[in-house]
């Protein structure tokens, strides 16, 4: 069950919801649950927020367009920057602030899904392997 509730802690914490799963992974490390499902867990829950935030992107472009906050001319400007700098952006997906709008500016801006998913999935995990690692070189 613990599982679960890093999951969960980790998707949300991907949206654009201020909510962070790094101390609970922390914590579930010193109460010595498996490091690797700790490890699965985490960076597919924070991957799967991160996609939410690309869903909503995608999806409320049209919302922007309406309510005239954003115009075609500025989106297809922003797509093509996107495009040519914006996905090396994504691996700083896990960055608390930043991070979680650079992956809803990604669906606004229709950014290849294949590419999305490798991207942040480095990015998370990456961060993940790294809090893990510092942990027990820490208390070791």
């Amino acid at each position: 069950m613990d599982y679960l509730y890093l999951f969960f802690s980790a998707l949300i914490s991907a949206t654009l919801f201020p909510l962070g799963s790094e101390a609970l992974l922390l914590y579930d490390l010193s109460l010595e649950f498996n490091i690797y499902l700790l490890f699965l867990f985490a960076t597919i829950g924070n991957t799967l927020g991160s996609v939410i935030n690309y869903w909503i992107g995608l999806k409320g472009e049209i919302y922007l367009v309406e309510k005239k906050v954003l115009n075609e001319q500025k989106i297809i400007k922003a797509q093509k920057y996107f495009n040519k700098y914006g996905g090396y952006s994504l691996l700083f997906s896990w960055l608390p602030i930043i991070g979680d709008p650079i992956t809803f500016i990604a669906g606004i801006v229709k950014y290849n899904l294949k590419k999305f998913l490798l991207l942040v999935l480095i990015a998370k995990g990456g961060r993940y392997l790294f809090l893990i690692t510092s942990y027990y070189l820490y208390t070791n």
